[in-house]
């Protein structure tokens, strides 16, 4: 299936005077749709985050941007519960001290609450600045799982309990662990975790909801750092997406499964996969940033990859990973952020049965 590409937008400078402008996404994950259907983008931005708010479900309109204050934050994550809220985690540093943080938005356009920290798997500061990049997801029942690289290169998770009070951290082993750890609870409630390390990709899956997390069989491949995401594209199937460091292209794998090439010509950001429904089918949408800064756009039947897919850039350079929804009206929504730091979106024709954009607007 392939998308037909859109119009270019026009470059607009930004604006000389409210919040700073956004810088480029490290994850895909950052276009979520609320309890009442309205679409948020978010986007990290010096000394904090901001926010853009769609003002009724399906737009075209936004809001914002809103500032909020997020200081001596990185590398910042979101997750979003069955329950529309959203879980921001990031990795703080003040001076020689490192602690994960954590704080919710509980309804679209509401404000975040404070800060809260999860502390550090050590106490010393030494092994603590060693914590790597959080990844993090919510299950079904809406116990948030975060995960970081530890400072002997394994895995370390801390999760909420059934009763909402947070566990302590817990080792969950593994060697030679790279950052970008990849977590996804599937629609049953069981989460996985996936990551890069040397050589090799380690996985952990749980038996069952709220069980522990056990180390599976290692998959032999190498996903190119920070790249990888996650999709469930069956039940309790996740389909995983990442850069490949020797062709460039991306790569699509279900464990158990042969990897499949894509092709593509991505930057060093990660993918945007979607499911949703394309002209009475399944389809998983595919999105990047490519080497030449614009976004590339592709789709396919969903499971069926292997059957080829073609990458079609749209849109000017942007900064970042691109992110995918489907908003109230059930069109694909492609955002990213603008060389210019402001929200840019494509959404998908109404009239049309293929996957083609409408012209690009700056939020």
């Amino acid at each position: 299936m392939r998308p037909r590409n859109a119009r270019r937008t026009e470059r607009i400078s930004p604006p000389l005077s409210g919040p700073p402008p956004a810088t480029g996404p490290e994850t895909s994950n950052w276009l979520l749709r609320g309890k009442d259907d309205r679409l948020t983008a978010y986007a990290p931005t010096e000394g904090g985050l901001l926010r853009w708010t769609e003002t009724a479900p399906g737009g075209p309109e936004w809001t914002g941007p809103d500032f909020f204050p997020a200081p001596d934050i990185e590398n910042l994550t979101l997750a979003q519960g069955k329950d529309g809220y959203v879980h921001f985690i990031g990795r703080r540093r003040k001076g020689e001290a490192v602690d994960i943080v954590h704080a919710i938005q509980y309804q679209t356009g509401r404000p975040l609450t404070a800060w809260h920290s999860l502390g550090n798997p050590y106490k010393t500061d030494e092994r603590g600045l060693k914590v790597g990049i959080p990844a993090a997801t919510v299950n079904a029942a809406g116990s948030v799982h975060v995960f970081v690289r530890n400072a002997g290169r394994g895995i370390q998770m801390r999760r909420q309990a059934a009763n909402g009070k947070w566990e302590g951290w817990k080792d969950l082993r593994g060697s030679k662990a790279h950052d970008g750890p990849t977590a996804v609870a599937t629609s049953s409630g069981a989460v996985e975790l996936l990551v890069p390390a040397e050589g090799k990709v380690l996985r952990w899956t749980q038996e069952k909801p709220g069980g522990d997390l056990t180390q599976a069989q290692d998959i032999p491949l190498t996903p190119a750092v920070r790249t990888v995401t996650g999709l469930e594209t069956a039940d309790d199937v996740i389909t995983y997406y990442w850069n490949d460091p020797d062709s460039k292209g991306i790569t699509a794998h279900r464990p158990g499964e042969d990897a499949i090439p894509l092709s593509g010509t991505p930057a060093d950001s990660p993918v945007a996969a979607l499911r949703a429904e394309i002209g009475g089918h399944d389809c998983t949408v595919l999105a990047h940033r490519g080497s030449d800064g614009r976004p590339v756009l592709a789709a396919c039947v969903t499971h069926a990859e292997a059957d080829g897919v073609w990458w079609t850039a749209t849109g000017e350079e942007c900064v970042g990973a691109p992110a995918l929804a489907v908003d109230a009206t059930g069109r694909v929504v492609l955002a990213v952020i603008g060389r210019d730091g402001a929200l840019h979106v494509a959404r998908q024709k109404p009239e049309e049965q293929g996957l083609a954009l409408a012209a690009w607007t700056r939020a």
